[in-house]
């Protein structure tokens, strides 16, 4: 045991921090120290029960976060826009764990980061929970970190929660309200991002300074909604929903996500091919939602 390097695993309570945490104990090559600002949560104590040590720290306290990261070898940071809503929080995070890391002689980061729109469409298109992990991206990058940047699609889990398929206010089956017409939408489960970062870990000189963008599968709203009819039961449709329809949805981050639907549009690079080579084991749309259907029976 004394041998092993230790990877620290940021948000061990989250969806891509648990999923990490879980493929890197279930692995056994490295030590695992999960990190969370809640350690007596049910999630954290159950990963402690499967091996990882828990240490109590907060992406807002570099203090707590210096002794966190101390004696690692490596770590997968991961940020949550989501939590605070706010760009520069985002990004003010994870700058400090990039100093931190240059500052201790980390060996090697994964960053779950996306595309900084707003740069890349001359500020035609902001989308502040892409914007910021782009900014971090590049810090990580001038401060010279060994890092590779992940670029995770959308998961197919959303479509159990915000992409859930939605009751026709005029006819008995379901819509998929996804504006993305004809063009195919990235995805893939996030718990099959776990095994990536675990292949990455083990080989970083293959992998330092990229940034790879994940995909498991490339389907259409129209598509999408085949499969899940034809593993539900459920008669599903495309909404077939306009950009700005979308956007004028009217709840909390409509015209955020509008423009996010707006930039996979533009079709950014996701490699099918590269995810499935880090993780033979991950699964297609159809695979993953075989293995789903109760899920989606109160619909």
């Amino acid at each position: 045991m004394a041998d092993k390097k230790v990877i620290v695993v940021f948000g061990v309570t989250g969806a891509q921090g648990g999923a990490v945490a879980r493929a890197l104990l279930a692995d056994a090559t490295f030590l695992v120290r999960g990190i969370t600002r809640n350690p007596q949560q049910k999630a954290a104590q159950k990963l402690k029960k499967m091996g990882a040590e828990v240490v109590k720290a907060d992406l807002e306290d570099a203090q707590s976060l210096e002794v966190a990261l101390r004696g690692a070898d490596g770590a997968f940071l991961v940020t949550d826009f989501w939590e605070h809503l706010s760009e520069e929080q985002e990004v003010a995070q994870g700058r400090r764990v990039a100093d931190l890391a240059k500052q201790l002689a980390l060996s090697y980061m994964v960053y779950s980061g996306l595309e900084n729109i707003k740069q890349l469409t001359g500020g035609q298109l902001a989308v502040p929970h892409f914007d910021g992990k782009g900014r971090v991206e590049e810090y990580f990058q001038a401060l010279g970190v060994p890092v590779t940047c992940i670029r995770v699609p959308s998961y197919f889990e959303n479509f159990l929660t915000v992409f859930r398929p939605r009751k026709a206010s005029d006819r008995d089956d379901y819509e998929l309200a996804l504006p993305m017409g004809n063009v195919p939408m990235d995805g893939m489960a996030v718990a099959d991002l776990g095994p990536v970062v675990v292949t990455l870990m083990k080989e970083p000189e293959k992998y330092k300074g990229k940034t790879i963008g994940l995909s498991m599968d490339k389907l259409t709203v129209a598509e999408y909604a085949v499969l899940i009819s034809k593993h539900t039961g459920k008669t599903i449709r495309d909404a077939k929903i306009s950009l700005e329809s979308y956007k004028m949805l009217g709840f909390p981050g409509a015209e955020e996500l509008a423009n996010m639907f707006r930039f996979y549009h533009m079709k950014p690079d996701r490699d099918v091919s590269l995810t499935q080579k880090l993780n033979p084991q991950a699964r297609t749309f159809e695979e993953w939602i075989t293995e789903q259907r109760t899920a989606f029976k109160n619909l």
